[in-house]
């Protein structure tokens, strides 16, 4: 038997949750019919809703489903059909990247896919990318939008240019509309495992990591329901996190900054000097060094902020807390 784990971050999702498993169930059960050795387990991670996303997950369990889908949490026994749906509920919101690494921790499969629940992540790709596993050579198959239909203009070109940016002066490589969304082998699941760290950037840590990886292309698909919990703030912060992550670029710079800023006072001095020994003119110009003294200051300002990020990061990993804590589980542990 091949056990496929669907691993799904739910934070506020109730009114998408009912619409994605049954576009998921449908799915399954089609790939079922094609491959009589498939079986999966769905593990759902509830992120410290605060609506009734906890809710439906418990009210999924109850549900008769229409088709024969074994779904497991924990433990891979193919002994006894279980048809309910099993849950982790997080304490609190400790973001997606933590439901992600709490999933691929309880994941048992051969093969483990992480997908969102609005819909977002078409859960009829899926098949699309099991096929692919089965006959081309790669260890994933990840997704990515081809068109950002839908999307505010201001947010789709700063998306655009921080893949640019990242791609550049990091060494992880992150294509342009890249989804979380994809369907990994076992052996890439346990290397990204291996990576502990708790400043997670699971895009970054996707291609860090290597394995051969193919792109399975869509138009972009606008959430079934609810609203997004990224704002535009939220995801400035994400992807200073993926930068500070996963390169030290911004410390050069900020060296670099320095040694041009010193060079030029250098020459401004003497410039000043001969001046004033040739010519006997006055230094005049005083808003003209105001400017230039808050310009610098805020340079340095910057810099010491970029330099407070990485201290900030390894702060946070010196502490070695835990990524994530559970307050339920569908299985009471």
């Amino acid at each position: 038997m091949t056990l496929i784990s669907i691993v799904v971050p739910c934070y506020n999702e109730e009114e998408s949750l009912p619409l994605f498993a049954d576009e998921l169930s449908r799915v399954t059960n089609s790939m079922k019919e094609c491959h009589d050795d498939l079986e999966f387990e769905l593990i759902l991670i509830d992120d410290g809703s605060s609506d009734g996303t906890l809710s439906i997950l418990k009210g999924l369990g109850q549900k008769e489903w229409p088709f024969k889908v074994r779904w497991a949490s924990f433990s891979r026994n193919f002994g006894e059909e279980d048809k309910g749906v099993k849950y982790i509920s997080f304490s609190r919101n400790f973001g997606k990247e933590a439901a992600m690494y709490a999933g691929f921790c309880h994941a048992k499969g051969d093969y483990v896919a992480v997908m969102d629940a609005d819909m977002q992540d078409p859960p009829s790709l899926l098949p699309d990318m099991y096929e692919i596993l089965l006959t081309e050579d790669c260890d994933n198959v990840a997704t990515r939008r081809t068109t950002r239909k839908g999307e505010p203009a201001i947010r789709s070109f700063f998306a655009r240019m921080f893949y640019k940016i990242i791609n550049r002066i990091s060494d992880a490589d992150i294509v342009d509309g890249a989804r979380d969304y994809r369907l990994m082998k076992r052996d890439m699941v346990d290397a990204v495992l291996s990576i502990t760290e708790y400043n997670r950037f699971s895009k970054g840590i996707f291609g860090w990591v290597g394995f051969r990886t193919k792109w399975l292309e869509y138009e972009n698909v606008e959430r079934a329901a609810g609203e997004t919990k990224w704002s535009f703030f939220s995801l400035l912060v994400y992807s200073i996190d993926g930068i500070v992550g996963f390169s030290t670029a911004p410390l050069s710079i900020a060296s670099f900054a320095g040694l041009v800023f010193s060079f030029i006072a250098v020459v401004a001095f003497l410039i000043v000097l001969i001046r004033a020994l040739l010519f006997g003119d006055p230094v005049a110009g005083w808003p003209s060094t105001m400017i230039a003294i808050l310009f610098i200051g805020g340079l340095q300002m910057l810099f010491l902020g970029v330099i407070g990020q990485y201290l900030a990061k390894a702060y946070l990993e010196l502490k070695h807390r835990p990524l994530y804590l559970v307050r339920e589980t569908s299985d009471g542990e």
